[in-house]
This record gives structure tokens, C-alpha cells and sequence, in this order.
């Protein structure tokens, strides 16, 4: 029997056509702890099968480590993929709470052949800016980034992480196809402003972290107590200490509706943000994370849940009552820039 894929919607007007939910491929290889490789291989392969066509990845990620590891698969299924990298951001590794960026046009475009390299492959689907660089016009960061579009080594532009302002003057230099900021149950600052400039401007919202970076899902109650020692969630404060015990309260209300819906509560965090797309008028195309064949399908089947007025207005309440940041320094975030 033929598996039915998941349904299709364009990033930005002129983007690429992808499934409804891609792949967080980050923590494949970095970031959350040990990896079984042969295991992660398997997701990538199941989650094509099942319709997911953008893969998402970084430079940052392990030093170049994620993308190298994903050329394999990108080589393999080429023509069927679109790949999404990004540029601008460095995590050192004594110290995994500091972030170094930079937007300058040397590093962009030292940045973009390190890319194609490890990727293997001679244009980049969807090229991220990371993180914004205030230091940096965004109009030369992305006038940079078109001239790559030009030259035939990027197709489409991506901005990550900024306020409604930058997508804005953003976009007047140069089409961007999509804007990927974290988005779920427990974060929604990016609804105020840059949601409707989004929309607006027909950009796409990528929405990283949907489950909570696995809180959401219950994979974890508290990053100090259950987390390796190597897994960067211990460093940020809404997982740690007091923080985790009141969040975890907050989670009732996902688990009623799951079980009322004969799902997980990961699946019904997911189809909450899925549904944004219709709340919100605009292509949202969430990336969950995951290194594991059967939490894959998992994710997808969200895609197949419809959540009803009820419902969502008994989840409606859940992010403002989350105790502690995002990160332990949001000023390389949106929220640390927009003005509310």
C-alpha cells in the first residue's frame, strides 16, 4: 500500500514548494547529546518517503560536522530535497552559552564556499542569515547574499531570527523566501510583529524548536537532572531548576487534549503550530528535530490533526505563563531586539 505524503506549500512567493513540515536536522549531530549515526541515516530516509522535503541545517552545527554528515543523503536524492543551510553564527566550543556573529560580505562569502563544500553540491537550495550582526546594514548583509543568488550558488534567501523592521528592509533589497524563528506552544513573541510582516510581504515562517526543544513532548522534565552533561538545553533557563518544575505544570492541558485526540502530546504541540498557517493566513512550515525513524512518522501524522476552537483556546494561555527565557542571552534573538 502506497503511504499517502504530506501536503505541499511555497516558501515565500517565488520559493521552493516543500512538504508542510521539514526536518531539523541539528541534532544528528550535535547539540543534544551522543547519536546513533545509523539511526539518524534512517530518519532522513523515512522522512522522504513520508513527503518531508526540506532539510535544515547550519554551519554552526558541530563546526561544519552536521553538514557533512547530511551530504550523503543530499547527493543521493538531490532532484527530491531542498536543502536549507545558514551562515553568520560560531559556537565555541569551552563555552556553549557565547555566540560570535558576523554579517560582513568577507565572511558571508568565505561561509558559502566552506558550505557547498561539506555539502557537496553546487548550489544551496535556502540560504539562512543565522543571526543579525547589528554591527552590519542588514541591506549590505543581504545585498551580499543576492549577489550569490546571481552568481548561481544560492537559489533562495532566508533570514533567521529577525525583527519585523529587518525582514522588512530585508526584503526590499532582495525577495526573501523565508523567516525561521522559534515557534511553539511555549514561544509566540515573534506574533506581534513579525508574524504580520511576514504575511504582509507573502514570506513563509519556518518555525525551529515546535516541540520545545523536546519539553513539550515530556522527552525531558529538567535539563540539569536528566539531560547528558554535553547537551546545550542545560544552559538555557527555562529548563533548569525551578524554571522546569513550573513549566512542566503548565503541560495538563496538551496531555487532555492528546488523549482525547488518541495522539501524543507532541503530536498535538505540533499540529498547534501546523494550524498557525490557517490562524495566521500565511505558509508555516515547521522543522522539528529528531534522529529517529519512528518519531519521524510521529511528527508527520500531526499534519493529519485539526485541533478545534475549544481546544486551542485551552492552549491558548500556555506561553505566557512559561517561566524563563528562551536563552540565557536573547539579544541575539528577535524578542532581544523588537520593541514591543
Amino acid at each position: 500500500m502506497t503511504e499517502a505524503r504530506i501536503p505541499t506549500a511555497r516558501l515565500g512567493a517565488q520559493g521552493p514548494e516543500v512538504g508542510v513540515q521539514g526536518l531539523g536536522c541539528m541534532g544528528m549531530s550535535f547539540g543534544y547529546g551522543p547519536t546513533d549515526t545509523e539511526q539518524a541515516r534512517a530518519a532522513l530516509d523515512r522522512a522522504l518517503e513520508l513527503g518531508v522535503t526540506l532539510y535544515d541545517t547550519a554551519d554552526a552545527y558541530g563546526a561544519g560536522e552536521n553538514e557533512r554528515f547530511l551530504a550523503p543523503f543530499f547527493r543521493a536524492h538531490r532532484d527530491e530535497v531542498v536543502i536549507a543551510t545558514k551562515f553568520a553564527l560560531s559556537i565555541p566550543k569551552d563555552d556553549p552559552t557565547r555566540r560570535i556573529i558576523r554579517n560582513d560580505a568577507p565572511y558571508i562569502r568565505e561561509a558559502v564556499e566552506g558550505s557547498l563544500q561539506r555539502l557537496g553540491v553546487d548550489v544551496i537550495d535556502l540560504y539562512y542569515m543565522h543571526r543579525r550582526d547589528v554591527n552590519v546594514p542588514i541591506e549590505e548583509t543581504v545585498g551580499t547574499m543576492a549577489e550569490l543568488v546571481r552568481e548561481g550558488k544560492v537559489k533562495h534567501l532566508g533570514l533567521s531570527e529577525v525583527t519585523a523592521q529587518e525582514l522588512r528592509a530585508a526584503h526590499a533589497v532582495h525577495p526573501i523566501a523565508a523567516v525561521q524563528s522559534e515557534w511553539s506552544l511555549f514561544s509566540r513573541d515573534i506574533e506581534a510583529h513579525v508574524v504580520p510582516a511576514a504575511r504582509e510581504l507573502g514570506v513563509a515562517l519556518v518555525p525551529y524548536s515546535p516541540l520545545g526543544r523536546g519539553f513539550l513532548t515530556g522527552s525531558f522534565a529538567d535539563a540539569d537532572k536528566d539531560l547528558t552533561a554535553d547537551d546545550f538545553r542545560r544552559h538555557q533557563p527555562r529548563f533548569t531548576g525551578d524554571n522546569a518544575a513550573a513549566n512542566a505544570a503548565l503541560l495538563q492541558p496538551l496531555h487532555t487534549i492528546a488523549a482525547a485526540h488518541g495522539a501524543t502530546p507532541a503530536q498535538i504541540a505540533l499540529a498547534w503550530v501546523q494550524q498557525r498557517a490557517a490562524v495566521d493566513s500565511l505558509p508555516v512550515v515547521p522543522i522539528p528535530g529528531t534522529r529517529k525513524a519512528n518519531r519521524v512518522e510521529e511528527n508527520v501524522a500531526a499534519t493529519r490533526i485539526t485541533l478545534t476552537e475549544a481546544e486551542l483556546a485551552r492552549l491558548e494561555p500556555i506561553a505566557g505563563k512559561v517561566a524563563g527565557d528562551r536563552y540565557a542571552d536573547m539579544t541575539f534573538t528577535s524578542a532581544g531586539r523588537e520593541q514591543f
